[in-house]
């Protein structure tokens, strides 16, 4: 399977297991149970905007929530919002619900929440919802280059 995530990872020699799934999957837990890892290993990735149409991706663990108040203090934005399915598409170049912080069609800042550090090995989304991706944390670190922070809720 080629998607814009695996075709990132091969282009900079990155190790990677594809993790296939049976079915798509439209939630965290679901794609957790499909992969057979914990959806706290899992890397949800959220689009948010502000009202000028500056766009950050927040990233947290998979069952938590991002705190778009606690993102937009640390910017220094005004109101942020979560990113409709078009915006999420035309912005990221992949589907709402497949996305991840490596493989962006537009660059933009990565903002981690400091619980996913507590990972060596975790779960990001190939960019479709019938697999998803392990690789070590160090080797996401280096290609997204995050920010860290408390952001969920």
């Amino acid at each position: 399977m080629q998607t814009p995530v695996t075709f990132l990872l091969e282009q900079e020699g990155v190790d990677y297991r594809l993790l296939p799934h049976s079915k798509p999957a439209t939630t965290i837990d679901e794609a957790a149970r499909e992969r057979g890892v914990a959806p706290e290993q899992m890397v949800k990735s959220i689009l948010l905007r502000d009202m000028s149409g500056f766009h950050v991706l927040a990233c947290v663990p998979g069952p938590a929530q991002v705190d778009p108040k606690k993102v937009r203090a640390l910017l220094g934005c005004r109101r942020l919002t979560c990113a409709d399915a078009r915006d999420v598409e035309d912005v990221t170049g992949l589907r709402i619900g497949t996305v991840a912080p490596i493989g962006l069609k537009t660059p933009m800042p990565v903002i981690f929440d400091n619980t996913i550090l507590q990972y060596t090995i975790v779960n990001i989304s190939s960019g479709d919802r019938m697999a998803g991706i392990e690789l070590s944390m160090e080797d996401l670190l280096l290609l997204c280059d995050p920010l860290f922070a408390d952001i969920c809720r």
